[in-house]
């Protein structure tokens, strides 16, 4: 007590000090007897120091800072109350649906990447020795001693006891345009078919690529067109007009621009196909070398159903052609009809085109077929699935 009065009283000595020293100098600055340097020296000089503050000694929880529970509150408040940046990139938008952000990061999940489904596998280098026949052309496809078959081996794996309706679904006429094919073979799953122009540059490496995705291939075959020549094929076309040696040469020769695919399917061929003299040869040679062919239906009188029949060759016939009008409304409609067939006959196949909308439609109505019933299945596993005579209709 004596040491907090004793303080008290010397503070008030200091007041009373600093009082009387600023009145004189306050009188003699009114009085106007001091110059402008004198009161510049004047004001300079008194400088009064004050004593040091009286330190108390108060506990501790008296001079704590706020707790950081509070803090951690605000801090909190913030994070609410301000918009976040997403924690991860907006998903891609529905078509003519604007693109909508993600949750912010307290309430999105860590996103694992999916294992790896069986529709990405690669599927084994090609081609097998054993079936291979060279020629003065190139390599062409044969039959093992074994028996073994191309169409068999170069097949993409498959469960055959799947009992769901099977939808098979070929891009037509890749390897001419390197970013087509590209995204043909990267943006599709493997369970999709991709067919070879004979005309491609690089065929072995496409295929080569192909496979490695997955891909089950097919080689387009050229035939002649009801138009033609006005609609060309290219120099390769097998054509009405020659002799089955003719066209048995150029058969041999699109055979042989690359190997390790299951089959052909026929490129136009709106009169070939219709022509059973000229039909015939080509489909046994194609038969004698364990090959399957796929029908593309460029005319509804189309005599491969009846031919392939005859010798048991593996065949299938198309379903719908997807993109005849390249917009997403036409293909996707396309896409419904092809769901309809596979519910009533078990199967179907849709042709279409590398079009970047057929690649768009597709890669986005692929996913959709579990839940809906259906397994996307190579066209190995539908020729499968076809009579080798078919019944002839009443």
């Amino acid at each position: 007590m004596k040491s907090a009065s004793g303080g008290g009283l010397l503070t008030v000595s200091w007041l009373v000090l600093v009082l009387l020293i600023g009145g004189a100098v306050g009188w003699l600055l009114v009085a106007g007897e001091v110059t402008d340097t004198e009161r510049e020296s004047i004001a300079a000089s008194v400088v009064v120091k004050l004593p040091p503050p009286i330190v108390t000694e108060a506990p501790a929880a008296e001079v704590a800072t706020e707790p950081p529970e509070i803090a951690v509150e605000e801090q909190a408040k913030e994070t609410v109350e301000t918009p976040t940046a997403p924690a991860a990139s907006a998903p891609p938008a529905k078509p003519d649906e604007p693109a909508e952000w993600a949750e912010p990061a307290e309430q999105t999940a860590v996103l694992v990447p999916p294992p790896i489904p069986p529709a990405a596998l690669s599927l084994p280098p090609a081609p097998d020795p054993a079936l291979v026949e060279e020629s003065q052309k190139g390599p062409l496809p044969a039959i093992g001693q074994d028996g073994r078959e191309p169409w068999q081996v170069y097949a993409r794996p498959f469960d055959g006891t799947d009992t769901r309706p099977k939808i098979a679904i070929v891009v037509n006429w890749l390897g001419l345009s390197d970013a087509a094919t590209e995204a043909a073979i990267q943006e599709l799953p493997g369970g999709v078919t991709l067919a070879f122009a004979p005309y491609a540059e690089n065929l072995t490496n496409w295929v080569r690529l192909a496979r490695a995705a997955g891909h089950e291939v097919l080689l387009n075959l050229p035939m002649e067109p009801l138009n033609y020549p006005t609609n060309d094929p290219g120099p390769q076309t097998l054509l009405t007009s020659l002799s089955p040696a003719r066209n048995l040469d150029r058969l041999e020769w699109t055979l042989s621009r690359v190997t390790g695919y299951v089959g052909v399917t026929n490129y136009m061929g709106s009169r070939f196909t219709t022509s059973s003299a000229s039909l015939k040869p080509v489909l046994k040679a194609l038969k004698g070398r364990g090959l399957l062919f796929l029908d593309s239906r460029s005319s509804s009188r189309s005599l491969v159903s009846e031919v392939a029949g005859e010798m048991a060759l593996p065949w299938v016939a198309n379903n719908r052609f997807l993109d005849n009008q390249a917009s997403r409304v036409a293909i996707d409609a396309e896409l419904e009809a092809l769901e309809a067939v596979a519910r009533s006959q078990g199967h179907a196949v849709g042709i279409g085109f590398p079009y970047p909308v057929t690649l768009e439609r597709l890669a986005a109505w692929i996913p959709t077929l579990q839940k809906k019933g259906f397994v996307l299945a190579p066209i190995s596993a539908i020729a499968q699935a076809v009579p080798a005579k078919p019944e002839k209709s009443e």
